[in-house]
């Protein structure tokens, strides 16, 4: 059934990705009202998490950053399909980074980095920018239950080198590369809700207190990496540009879970700045205090 289901989804998502831009964003505007209008696809969290969060605003404000949210992840999802046949050069113009000497800068130190983002304007798009790099590039993500649309995912990510991970696999992976001597990057997205036998901290995220991630931090520090947070700006449809944030380039010099509230306090000042762009379908505040 899970290979029947992809085969006959696959051409469907071949056509989206080789559509030109104008007709493309036509199709996004219009699975928009499908999963807003028609399924009102987790509609109800969507709007619990955003009084939770922006209580300072009133409801009619809320209303329009949530119907602005749900186009622009219509759009993001897409935009992930689109990656499979969009050309380097188109990326480079659609996904800049400002200030990308600045993690060459570690590359010259021979310095591995732990690249901290979040699930914020794009994080699709985001992995364009290890072509620019040395480092081997390593991607840790949640492995799809479909292992045919897995495979897929796998394979549109890692288009520009980025090698996906899953998560229990990391630790071996960052092992063997210390011992030897490969510069690596670490991307991961580390804004959203711990699983409850991974819960070593809580802190105030958006007003609220919860269990944050603190993967990052403590990887950083057992294999004493770098630790950077990228911040994502849309600029406007189908544009983006994106910034290195460093936060500390000797972790251990750091008191236990710092590292990880200077990184959620990056999250929060992206998110205020735009909120529609932020991943609101995901249950963030579930383990809330």
């Amino acid at each position: 059934m899970q290979f029947l289901v992809y085969i006959l989804a696959y051409p469907l998502l071949w056509f989206i990705s080789i559509l030109p831009f104008r007709i493309f964003y036509w199709f996004s505007d219009c699975v928009y009202f499908l999963v807003y209008y028609v399924l009102g696809y987790r509609k109800k969290i969507v709007r619990e998490n955003l009084a939770l969060a922006l209580p300072h605003l009133n409801d009619t404000e809320r209303k329009v950053i949530e119907k602005k949210f749900y186009q622009h992840m219509c759009d993001m999802f897409l935009e992930m399909i689109k990656t499979m046949n969009i050309s380097p050069e188109e990326m480079d113009k659609r996904f800049t980074v400002t200030n990308i000497d600045a993690m060459r800068a570690y590359e010259e130190k021979g310095k591995s980095i732990v690249l901290l983002a979040s699930h914020y304007a794009s994080w699709e798009w985001l992995l364009s920018l290890t072509k620019r790099l040395k480092f081997r590039p390593i991607g840790v993500y949640k492995k799809i239950a479909n292992p045919y649309f897995d495979k897929l995912v796998r394979k549109i990510r890692s288009k520009y080198g980025t090698e996906l991970v899953e998560t229990k696999k990391t630790i071996p992976l960052m092992a063997q590369n210390q011992r030897e001597g490969i510069l690596s990057l670490y991307g991961l997205a580390s804004d959203q809700s711990p699983k409850m036998d991974r819960i070593f901290h809580s802190k105030t995220f958006m007003g609220i207190e919860v269990p944050v991630h603190t993967g990052g931090e403590m990887l950083a520090k057992k294999y004493d990496l770098s630790v950077l947070f990228i911040k994502v700006k849309k600029i406007k449809r189908g544009y983006y540009e994106s910034t290195i944030v460093p936060i500390c380039e000797n972790p251990n010099d750091y008191a236990n879970f710092e590292i990880t509230e200077m990184y959620l306090k990056e999250v929060e000042k992206q998110i205020l700045e735009a909120p529609e762009y932020y991943l609101w379908t995901h249950k963030r505040w579930k383990h809330r205090k």
